[in-house]
């Protein structure tokens, strides 16, 4: 990304500063981020007072749009005049600060405007580019599942990976040497803290004291390997020659999207190498023999249900997302019985802190998704609470493993769409939640099974505004010339028309009439009464 006005508050007017045309929200919110490095978190109180006054609530959907919105600019020394878009136009300290702050909301954005800035500052031609803003750019993109990612590779750039090395031997004690080959990727517990703001990791336990006196974080003992034994296992280069020219290179936690080739000439296929060679930290391995027993044991009885989830669950959040999906391959966990399943949720809810929502999402694609597109008859109650249970908790995870999966798969049917609606009903879920699968859904496209799920949604009176209202009310009324037979999709328009009646104007009526024109089922007559209650 550009790194233009190197600017803090005060270093350029209002009426000259890039945000000028902004609407006045944005405009706060932008000059908050002005704020040095405090300026993120000065962002988030801009948006909690915001939200205090009673307001509506802030507009992400303009503010991502307007970042990508092109204006004629004049470069270099020749003054030429460049279209230029407002992201690369802002100070680097706000354009750091504006990622930091998208990474720490990133569940209430909508998908479709954060991937078209993550675009944008991928296209960047500075030809020094900011790499601080080119890693938090990456994390960003692995959290939505984007890109061509590979596994394994580090965000660090060469000369950070070079110094954190040598850090790390300097941290040795006892003629021994950290490594870092084998260690969770330092920029994982970055990604942590922004993906579920205001909650802080406990402090790793210590060390006994050592003769000289020194400590060694719990963290730091899974990077401890004999010197001779480094020397014997050979150095994983392929992840300093991923870097990007200085840059972060790519990091994902889902399988490698295609083989193509890196900016530096290194392809997938060594990618994939190195994938394979990837180990579980030793500390996990050796508990593996007791995670497998206590499964075995979870599946046998039912008691225990509330008691304190095992330490050895606690070894999760030392690991990747790309290890958690190993450890579930070697645990078996999509073999589980449901009674399993819902005791090992149990225990992973219970877990203190929380899991980070990249390793949420890997267990809920592990624990859920297979065993639902399996489905031939409705789910068990077992499976049922399993899924509402962990969905309260982290609905993000659920929605991007499980929800857009499910809509979208070909095999999608009765069962599956059953399990669906029990979940968007369900008792236990925050208005937030709600809100937030509706966003997810009309990301998708629609289909008959989309109406059921959604109609079952909006039944619970969600919560929207205006811009999301009508987004909802445009794809309804596009979709009524190839629904006219649909008995799911009548029943939807009719709960629209009910439970939303406050929220339509004129001109969307005027889109439902025309919409249920065509409409043959049995409902026709019933849609008509609730369309004329919407007159004038």
């Amino acid at each position: 990304m550009a790194t233009p006005d190197a600017g803090f508050p005060g270093a350029e007017g209002a009426e000259s500063a890039p945000w000028a045309q902004l609407e006045a929200p944005a405009r706060l919110l932008l000059q908050a981020l002005q704020a040095g490095p405090e300026g993120a978190r000065r962002g988030l109180g801009v948006l909690r007072a915001l939200s205090s006054r009673g307001g509506e609530p802030f507009d992400w959907g303009r503010l991502l749009e307007a970042l990508c919105q092109e204006e004629p600019v004049v470069q270099g020394p020749d003054g030429r005049l460049e279209l230029k878009p407002l992201l690369l136009r802002l100070p680097w300290i706000c354009q750091r600060n504006l990622m930091s702050l998208l990474m720490a909301v990133q569940p209430s954005l909508p998908q479709s405007g954060l991937l078209s800035v993550l675009q944008i500052a991928q296209q960047d031609l500075a030809p020094d580019p900011d790499v601080w803003l080119r890693a938090l750019g990456e994390l960003l993109q692995r959290d939505l599942g984007v890109g061509t990612c590979i596994e394994g590779a580090s965000l660090l750039s060469k000369k950070c990976q070079t110094q954190l090395q040598g850090l790390c031997r300097g941290l040795g004690q006892g003629g021994r040497r950290l490594k870092s080959s084998q260690a969770p990727d330092p920029e994982e517990e970055k990604s942590r803290d922004f993906e579920q703001p205001g909650k802080r990791r406990k402090e790793s336990e210590e060390e006994p004291a050592s003769p000289e006196g020194n400590r060694a974080p719990k963290r730091l003992r899974c990077w401890e390997e004999e010197e001779d034994h480094e020397e014997e296992r050979p150095e994983h280069k392929s992840l300093e020659s991923l870097a990007d020219g200085g840059g972060a290179s790519p990091i994902k936690d889902e399988p490698v999207m295609g083989a193509k080739t890196g900016k530096d000439g290194s392809s997938l296929e060594d990618a994939k190498g190195l994938a394979k060679s990837l180990e579980l930290p030793k500390a996990i391995q050796d508990q593996l023999p007791r995670l497998q027993q206590l499964l075995k044991t979870l599946e046998e009885r039912l008691e225990g249900l509330e008691d304190a989830p095992p330490v050895e669950l606690q070894l999760l959040h030392e690991c990747s997302p790309s290890q958690i999906d190993l450890l579930c391959a070697q645990l078996q966990l999509p073999q589980l019985s449901d009674l399993g399943l819902l005791q090992l949720c149990t225990w992973l809810l219970a877990l203190s802190p929380d899991l980070s929502l990249s390793n949420a999402t890997v267990l809920t694609r592990s624990l859920f998704l297979g065993r639902i597109l399996s489905l031939t008859s409705s789910a068990s109650r077992l499976l049922k609470t399993a899924l509402t249970s962990f969905c309260a908790k982290y609905t993000y995870p659920v929605c991007r493993a499980l929800l857009d999966p499910v809509l979208q798969a070909p095999g999608t049917g009765p069962a599956q769409t059953e399990l669906l609606c029990c979940l968007v009903k369900a008792e236990s879920l925050e208005p937030d939640a709600r809100v937030l699968m509706l966003g997810q859904i009309l990301e998708l496209p629609w289909k008959e099974e989309t109406f059921l799920v959604l109609q079952s949604l909006l039944e619970r009176q969600v919560e929207m505004t205006p811009e999301k209202f009508s987004v909802l009310m445009e794809k309804l009324c596009k979709r009524g010339l190839a629904a006219t037979t649909s008995m799911a999709y009548a029943k939807l328009m009719l709960t629209v028309m009910t439970k939303y009646q406050a929220n339509i104007t004129e001109t969307q009526r005027l889109g439902l009439a025309m919409a249920l024109e065509p409409n043959t089922t049995f409902l026709r007559k019933s849609l008509q009464t609730a369309l004329k209650h919407l007159g004038p």
